[in-house]
């Protein structure tokens, strides 16, 4: 089958939306860090629309910081790929054009850091997951001992972690007498614009502090809240697609109708028409950011342990499970009195809208793809509601069950006794402390609880945590996850 590329566009069938602009007069304006489906089925899509609407020198390199797979799918098509968006009422398809090249951080990093020093290059965006950001997710501070940040701080021009990247970037332009690009956080970090300029600072401070200051002073970090269920692309998808455009696409991505994207409106050197496509440009970001970290995140990452270990492949069967969806509706009750409402928004909406998208059938969103890096996600995600909940005095019963789900996973087996893929950065430190209490949740639960840099200090000696996580842990083991939610009612 013909691939596509920018010579086989006008095959496409009529049905299938394609670049409303002139791509060849389409010049690079940002660089983006991580260029996965969730990027490019997000900030792409929104790009494209902003292009279509107001055109501008606004084209996307991408860069990928760990191997060329990207690369190698996208270039022989021109950057073009398609955007199959999955709803119960059937497919949309979309092939966006915003994408120019994508290069690839570990074959020539002298070449990215040339596109991070060029003129043009007004924005550098970002997802390269919470766990590519290098520091501690319960402090939000660098870890400087993190192998990453050590050979950057050794080797400034051949960076490979992605706030090396960042620095060494702005370090050329002052150099040059340039001002800063704009860093764009969009990944699901708390207060992720102000993270990643404390992370930028503590990386320049390790070796220049004029630098740091700099940064500091001249840097712009505006905070982000994005989001759209964009699930891992299959062979499947890829044969789907294939047919439905009558092309070979090697780098599909799926997604849900539904997106969102909260932006702080402070930019160093202008913006894509973001705003005039959907995008909400914010004085503050926070409260939409906190709404979706705790009700939207949390939630999926509970469900998806409970729902992996239950059985369930993906979301939409999870959570049509009437079971877990019950366990969801209580979850809710519990989360939604810890979050402030954004103005406009109606939480117990808020709530519902999440369950219709969870339960979308055309999704295939894999419970196993969000249960990774578990150890991350999970300070922000919900120990943080837990511990409001206590200062409360509120009981917890449904948070306790999605941490004891989470360590329930992390010993790698399941409840028919088959292996478990635990993807973690620090799965083998959870595995080495899981397998030394085999069965025994208390004692799985104060191996788990004492990763000081998942759990902090507080939580391990909090009778009210402990109590019932290590009660839902003993219960997951005896009688497994469906009849242990099923118990809270």
């Amino acid at each position: 089958m013909t691939r596509l590329c920018a010579s086989t566009l006008a095959r496409l069938p009529q049905s299938v939306r394609r670049p409303a602009y002139d791509r060849a007069r389409l010049a690079p304006g940002i660089v983006h860090l991580g260029l996965g489906a969730f990027a490019r089925a997000h900030l792409a899509e929104y790009t494209e629309d902003a292009l279509e609407r107001r055109f501008d020198a606004w084209g996307i390199l991408g860069a990928s910081l760990k191997r060329p797979d990207q690369r190698d799918r996208l270039k022989p098509q021109d950057g073009l790929y398609t955007l199959l968006k999955r709803a119960p009422e059937g497919p949309g398809l979309r092939v966006i054009g915003a994408v120019l090249d994508v290069l690839v951080a570990p074959e020539d990093p002298v070449a990215l850091l040339k596109r991070l020093i060029a003129p043009e290059t007004r924005i550098v965006s970002l997802t390269v997951t919470e766990k590519g950001y290098c520091h501690d997710p319960a402090t939000g501070r660098l870890d400087p001992a993190h192998p990453d940040i050590r050979h950057d701080l050794e080797k400034p021009d051949a960076p490979r972690s992605a706030v090396g990247i960042l620095v060494a970037g702005l370090r050329l332009r002052r150099k040059e007498g340039l001002g800063p690009f704009t860093a764009l956080c969009c990944d699901n970090l708390p207060a992720n614009g102000h993270v990643l300029r404390g992370l930028a600072c503590d990386f320049a401070a390790l070796s220049d502090d004029r630098l740091s200051s700099w940064i500091e002073a001249n840097g712009a970090f505006p905070a982000t809240m994005v989001d759209r269920i964009v699930p891992a692309t299959t062979e499947a998808d890829i044969a789907e697609v294939a047919t439905l455009i009558g092309l070979d696409d090697s780098a599909p991505v799926i997604g849900e109708p539904f997106r969102q994207w909260a932006i702080e409106d402070v930019f160093a050197a202008g913006r894509p028409a973001w705003d005039q496509v959907g995008a909400q440009m914010v004085s503050e970001v926070a409260p939409f950011e906190f709404m979706k970290l705790r009700m939207l995140n949390g939630a999926h990452s509970s469900l998806a342990y409970l729902g992996y270990l239950a059985g369930h492949e993906t979301v939409a069967e999870a959570s049509g499970d009437a079971v877990l969806a019950r366990f969801l509706a209580g979850l809710w009750a519990e989360i939604a009195p810890t979050v402030p409402a954004p103005q406009g928004v109606a939480l117990a909406d808020y709530a519902k809208a999440l369950l219709a998208r969870f339960q979308n059938p055309a999704i295939r969103h894999r419970t196993w793809q969000i249960a990774m890096d578990g150890s991350q996600k999970l300070p922000q995600r919900l120990l943080g509601t837990i511990r409001d909940r206590l200062k409360a005095g509120a009981p917890i019963d449904h948070l306790a069950l999605g941490v004891a789900a989470w360590m329930r996973y992390v010993t790698g087996i399941d409840e028919k006794g088959a292996s478990i893929d635990v993807r973690d950065p620090l799965a083998a430190e959870l595995q080495r402390r899981a397998g030394a209490a085999g069965r025994n949740a208390e004692a799985l639960m104060r191996n788990l609880t004492g990763i000081e840099a998942i759990f902090g200090r507080d939580l391990p000696g909090e009778e009210r945590f402990t109590r019932p996580v290590a009660a839902h842990l003993a219960a997951l083991f005896d009688r497994g996850a469906r009849a242990t939610a099923a118990s809270l009612g």
